[in-house]
């Protein structure tokens, strides 16, 4: 195995600079290019840093540097390792690694430390994934996901998925080697509850890629309902200022307005909509009704929608009613279809109603707010979080039990794979036929955490590493 080495800082200047090399030859190679500024020195002490300078092909000074060996099994790659910690101006950093590479060692690729950690079974696939997505975290949600993925969380309940497979196909080969012997078997009634467990938390698992892309690409949460409801006052009470124009016009939003916000942690956008007229076409004008088509796309497209009520308009009765007397908020509910949409009862400083939530309510998250006074805005901005982390699997938000696009393809492909067995064994298969499944399935899920998943695949996974990691 060649000794790797790689620039591990971003490229620019910077206070400090990190060049790391992974391989056999890599303490050689630091001995070759390191002095050390202590009297005392007479070797490289492991995990510890040495100061001294780092010199070129000549034997002439480059900077003044620390450097530290690691040696393997137990480091980052499970090779031995070197880094060495210079001043991080480019022409620095750059001269430090193309003197290591005339000395011999080679030039690191894309994700290739990360890759030999993986081979060298320092971590499984979801692990290193995990490495990279920590890197590139857009928000402190995705942040705390990605640690928990790298700390093992996804790869070891799958693993312990994939060993309940296993076992399973154990049972199945004594029936199928064994017929007329009299071994305990695993019943049909039992093999086939069996599966469905394993099927219900692949599905389970499944559920939490939803969190995963709201935490990477952030959520669009659409505010929508009638004309003067309230909605760019709410928008502007969620951003904590005024972005949105405020009057007691209606129908002062012609266009759609979208600002970035935090909800502790969560991205997401915030799409203040024109308001909608009963009638789902009435407007004084052709801009607005441009407005409102506008307004009725954005909610086909949207992750969640806060549907807002006038409860000045609506009064008490709007609420002790059995059916939604909101024209407009029953248009919204028809586009929403299975979108989670939030019902805010607005201005309750004008109009708190007896009955809340709302009769007609179905279910759904309620909250009384005054967009106006800023009451309950917080309870509805926690309100909203939960819900669009939530996975309808009942798992808690900070589980990191949530697959990137790559491992919930295979665990799509396990999943149907699983299903298709769950028929085979009612349909009384052999037990034969039902083991190819069974291996099927637990091949799937060994893609998972890299146990047996293809080249390409590997290489296409560190092929999306920076080089140094």
């Amino acid at each position: 195995m060649p000794t790797i080495a790689a620039i591990a800082t971003p490229p620019g200047a910077g206070g400090i600079g990190i060049v790391r090399l992974s391989g056999p030859q890599s303490k050689a190679l630091l001995a070759r290019i390191f002095l050390s500024l202590s009297p005392r020195f007479e070797n490289f002490r492991p995990w510890f840093m040495h100061r001294g300078r780092v010199l070129d092909q000549h034997g002439e000074a480059l900077d003044d540097v620390l450097a530290v060996f690691m040696p393997g099994p137990r480091t980052f790659t499970g090779e031995d390792m070197v880094e060495i910690h210079c001043h991080g101006g480019p022409l620095i950093v750059q001269t430090v690694l193309e003197s290591l590479l005339r000395l011999g060692a080679r030039q690191a690729e894309r994700g290739e430390f990360s890759r030999r950690a993986f081979v060298n079974g320092r971590m499984d696939l979801t692990q290193a994934e995990a490495v990279a997505e920590l890197i590139a975290a857009p928000s402190r949600e995705a942040l705390r996901y990605s640690l928990n993925r790298l700390d093992g969380l996804l790869g070891r309940r799958v693993l312990a998925l994939r060993e309940e497979l296993e076992a399973l196909r154990v049972q199945v080969c004594l029936a199928v080697d064994f017929p007329d012997e009299e071994v305990e078997c695993l019943a049909p009634a039992d093999f086939g509850r069996a599966v469905s467990q394993v099927a219900h938390s692949v599905r389970g698992l499944l559920a939490g890629q939803k969190r995963a892309k709201v935490m990477q690409r952030g959520a669009l949460v659409v505010l929508a309902g009638a004309v003067n409801a309230g909605k760019s006052s709410l928008l502007n009470a969620l951003l904590g200022r005024k972005r949105a124009l405020v009057t007691d016009i209606p129908g002062t939003t012609r266009d759609f307005l979208e600002e970035p916000c935090d909800l502790d942690g969560l991205p997401v956008r915030l799409t203040d909509t024109a308001g909608l007229r009963p009638g789902g076409s009435g407007g004084t004008d052709a801009v607005e009704a441009l407005g409102m088509a506008l307004s009725r796309e954005k909610l086909t497209q949207a992750d969640c929608i806060l549907l807002l009520l006038d409860g000045a308009r609506l009064g008490e009765a709007g609420a002790a009613a059995e059916t939604c007397p909101d024209e407009a908020a029953r248009q919204v509910l028809e586009l929403a279809g299975n979108t989670p949409t939030l019902l805010v009862w607005n201005k309750s400083d004008l109009c708190a109603p007896a009955v809340f939530p709302p009769r007609w309510s179905g279910g759904r998250f309620c909250c009384m707010v005054s967009a106006r006074s800023g009451d309950n805005v917080d309870f509805l901005a926690q309100g909203l979080r939960e819900r669009l982390l939530a996975d309808g699997c009942g798992n808690p938000p900070s589980d990191g039990l949530a697959p990137n696009a790559r491992q919930a393809l295979a665990l799509e492909e396990a999943l149907a794979e699983l299903e298709e067995l769950k028929a085979d064994i009612r349909a009384g298969r052999p037990y034969d036929c039902c083991s190819v499944r069974l291996d099927t399935a637990a091949a799937r899920l060994g893609e998972v955490t890299g146990l047996s998943s293809p080249a390409e695949v590997l290489d296409r996974v560190f092929a999306q590493f920076c080089i140094g990691k």
